[in-house]
């Protein structure tokens, strides 16, 4: 069994953000546990890919135990999956609700309690979730009821478990984007997006990355929301 080198879990890891963090935490030597829907089987041995849906504890279970089988421990969990669907309020579906509290909800609430059990074990750890700048500087231009009620409350998660478990070494902490130039935005759309932000460009993926790895090696850091947004949260 494996327990020398440092375990990192990634959700919604086959593409943008995700399959960034996987790249970065190899180039640290870490093992990596990547989970998503559609995630293949990985040429690198030190990669575990268990696809699944995070919003079914199901999926949790299998990622935690056998990520804890593979590598022997769970060090860093990055709760990177996300649902982000841009409405006005009163056109939300059934449908729309039910996707993003599971993702971004359950998902988050079945790893994050699964793996901190196995960190209390070892008495260290570190979780980090994604979440949005919108949370805290809503806009008009793009309403997100529904991100903001559950980024929102993985803002407010983070702080409460930052709190709960820092005496037994286990860190948690918190990365809200701007908006990320990902091919999710056609390029058509780039000028306006760039013009959201006071720094007036859009984020990159690997903003994104280097803050998690800030707060990855920040051991005097728990309960941070870290702002990575181009100055949004700062106002206009």
């Amino acid at each position: 069994m494996k327990i020398k080198r440092k375990v990192a879990v990634v959700t919604g890891a086959s593409q943008g953000i995700g399959a960034a963090l996987v790249k970065a935490f190899r180039e640290r030597d870490y093992y990596v546990v990547a989970t998503a829907r559609s995630i293949r089987p990985s040429s690198d041995a030190d990669v575990l890919a268990i696809p699944g849906d995070i919003a079914d504890r199901a999926t949790a279970e299998r990622v935690i135990s056998e990520g804890i089988k593979r590598f022997g421990r769970i060090d860093s969990l990055i709760n990177n999956a996300g649902i982000f669907i841009s409405k006005p309020f009163t056109e939300y579906s059934d449908a729309d609700y039910a996707a993003i509290t599971g993702v971004n909800s359950a998902g988050f609430f079945y790893c994050t309690q699964l793996a901190i059990a196995q960190m209390e074990k070892q008495d260290s750890g570190h979780v980090v979730q994604i979440t949005t700048s919108l949370v805290d500087h809503a806009n008009s231009a793009v309403p997100s009821v529904l991100a903001s009620l559950t980024k929102g409350g993985l803002n407010a998660a983070t702080r409460s478990l930052a709190i709960e478990y820092a005496g037994r070494g286990i860190r948690v902490n918190a990365v809200a984007p701007g908006v990320i130039r990902t091919p999710m935005h056609p390029g058509e759309t780039h000028a306006a997006l760039d013009a959201l932000h006071p720094l007036g460009h859009m984020g990159e993926i690997s903003d994104i990355v280097a803050a998690i790895l800030y707060l990855e090696s920040a051991n005097f850091v728990t309960g941070e929301i870290l702002h990575v947004d181009g100055g949004q949260n700062a106002g206009h």
